[in-house]
């Protein structure tokens, strides 16, 4: 186990699958203390009992992240049993309705705000005043490259990544002189268990988008998260980071 991250305490949102999962794994093999926090709370703990069977420290918590006051609970939660919380990664998020813009749904609009925005503000702003307290403190919000580019049919989904990106900015010059730095990462389409249930045609129209012509994997996105997590980048805030094969270089 490394020590990079030894003595710091982690929030990973949607850590109970996919890229969420196994960068609750890469903090926690680095040495860092875990709050894997999922909806789904089964899923977040079979992450943590795989993390304690490797000699790591985690807990799961259940939480909707569309529910500031839950949002609260769980933050307050972390600090009373870990004892601070020092890195957060807001990562939950979903995909939404497939439809053009002008068949989008209300609800299926809202639905996807209230997760993928609403829901890293909530998490941002409980995280922020815990990591005040402490004088410094690292979050990495999970964008997309959807968060700098469009993609048909997925307009809901294309905004929300687009006002993380914002936020992210807004805070990270907020915060840059509190010991606190904030920046996002955006990832190509990566081989998670949403893209998996898509037929073998399909998966190969999308990896083909990318120059390098496959679908990145979530331990390649939790290397990115993991750097941005730690002390090594102590003079990056404020950024937004591709992990995308190259996609965005088209």
């Amino acid at each position: 186990m490394s020590e990079v991250m030894i003595r710091k305490i982690a929030l990973v949102t949607g850590g109970g699958s996919g890229i969420g999962e196994a960068t609750a794994k890469a903090l926690a093999a680095a040495g860092a203390s875990v709050a894997v926090a999922d909806l789904n709370v089964a899923g977040a703990d079979r992450v943590v009992a795989e993390i304690l069977s490797l000699g790591g420290i985690a807990k799961s918590y259940k939480l909707d992240v569309c529910d500031d006051g839950a949002v609260a609970t769980v933050i307050s939660a972390i600090e009373k049993d870990f004892g601070g919380l020092h890195i957060a990664v807001n990562n939950a998020g979903i995909g939404g309705d497939q439809a053009p813009t002008g068949e989008q749904t209300p609800a299926g609009w809202r639905k996807v705000m209230a997760v993928n925005l609403d829901g890293v503000f909530y998490c941002m702003r409980h995280e922020i005043e815990v990591m005040k307290k402490y004088g410094s403190g690292s979050i990495v919000n999970m964008a997309s490259i959807l968060g700098a580019v469009a993609f048909a049919n997925s307009s809901a989904y294309v905004a929300a990544k687009h006002g993380v990106l914002g936020l992210t900015q807004s805070a990270a010059i907020e915060y840059a002189t509190q010991g606190i730095r904030v920046n996002a990462v955006g990832p190509g389409f990566i081989s998670t268990p949403l893209l998996d249930a898509l037929p073998s045609d399909a998966l190969a129209g999308i990896a083909a988008m990318h120059p390098m012509n496959r679908l990145g994997t979530s331990e390649e996105v939790a290397a990115l998260v993991l750097f941005l997590a730690s002390d090594e980048a102590s003079f990056i805030t404020g950024g937004y980071y591709p992990v995308d094969g190259g996609y965005l270089a088209r």
